[in-house]
């Protein structure tokens, strides 16, 4: 509105100038005529000078406001007017103080979740480098009397340096992978050869824990585009998540099935499973559903999140869906390209 009422005043403001030259120009001298156009000019000048000082005031009422959005008041808005040009430029700063409030608060989650990221990280650390600690001080002392004891304490040392070493690993992998520091080389590969090389390194370990394997993945090429590394690091991941938390279903299965799009691998056990509230945090780093998922049980929390970023970095698709005690199915898609010759 301020703008239209500038530009009408201006061009009434032109026309009693241009009246007055001619006036001037024909050397006439019309008194009444004359007095009409200068008190034409006084009112729409006076009126210009209403309308800058109040556009003056506007502005002086914006620069506050912002002062108060970058002082920390992100809450502030400005209000829209009556003018179309005025609107657009506080539409603009409004959408500016929202994306500001937006990075605050992404500020604050991140660092929450620093924190309890950290907190997770310093206690699963702590805690067999704890016991570690303990037992080979035991084995200092000379504790443990028989042979078969100390054996037996350093299979304990064994086991727990090597969850340590694990943990570490995944941390570093899970810091390299936010820094964007763990290059990904795309190539053609068959998804179904590479499920079969993954799983060869657990048959040792489901032979001992006496659970059932049942594969059912097509002989044919399932050719896709993706980072050969990074492939067989999410199927090792959610294949030893099922094995640490399955286990007591005694059943191991591995699916690949074939939509018009995708290859699906679906990895699936008979365990305890996920509570439904539980289910859409699975992948978040360091996240326990219950005190039975923890360093002791196999598990380093970090496993999961790592899986998510891999496949999300090779285009992929990664779920879960869990029915405690009957089935829980980690699925993994990607993409179809062409066949492999």
């Amino acid at each position: 509105m301020y703008h239209r009422e500038q530009i009408s005043l201006l061009i009434v403001q032109l026309i009693v100038i241009a009246g007055l030259a001619i006036l001037q120009f024909h050397d006439v001298t019309s008194g009444m005529l004359s007095g009409g156009l200068v008190a034409a000019l006084g009112v729409t000048t006076g009126f210009l000078i209403f309308i800058r000082l109040r556009s003056r005031t506007g502005l002086k009422h914006m620069t506050a406001e912002l002062r108060r959005a970058v002082t920390g008041n992100v809450k502030t808005r400005l209000l829209a007017k009556d003018d179309r040009v005025w609107n657009e430029v506080i539409f603009s700063v409004n959408a500016l103080i929202e994306q500001l409030e937006n990075v605050q608060i992404a500020a604050v989650q991140s660092q929450t979740a620093r924190r309890r990221l950290l907190s997770s990280i310093s206690h699963d650390i702590r805690t067999p480098l704890t016991s570690i600690i303990g037992y080979v001080d035991a084995l200092q002392d000379e504790i443990a009397i028989s042979e078969q004891e100390k054996q037996e304490y350093l299979a304990i040392l064994s086991r727990k340096s090597n969850g340590l070493k694990e943990l570490i690993d995944e941390i570093f992998t899970m810091a390299k992978l936010d820094a964007d520091e763990m290059p990904q080389l795309e190539e053609a590969l068959d998804f179904a050869e590479i499920i079969r090389e993954s799983l060869i390194a657990f048959l040792p370990e489901l032979k001992k824990m006496g659970m059932e394997l049942h594969v059912r993945i097509p002989d044919e090429h399932c050719p896709i585009l993706a980072d050969r590394l990074s492939v067989m690091r999410i199927i090792g991941n959610i294949v030893k998540n099922a094995i640490c938390y399955g286990k007591d279903g005694n059943v191991l299965g591995i699916e690949l099935a074939e939509t018009a799009h995708e290859y699906q691998l679906l990895v699936w056990d008979r365990g305890p499973g996920i509570p439904q509230a539980d289910l859409a945090n699975v992948f978040e780093r360091m996240y326990r559903s219950d005190p039975s998922r923890n360093p002791a049980g196999g598990g380093s929390g970090l496993g999961l999140a790592i899986a998510r970023a891999l496949v999300e970095k090779n285009g992929g698709r990664i779920g879960v869906e869990s029915t405690p005690w009957d089935k829980t199915t980690f699925g993994i898609a990607f993409k179809k390209q062409l066949k492999i010759k």
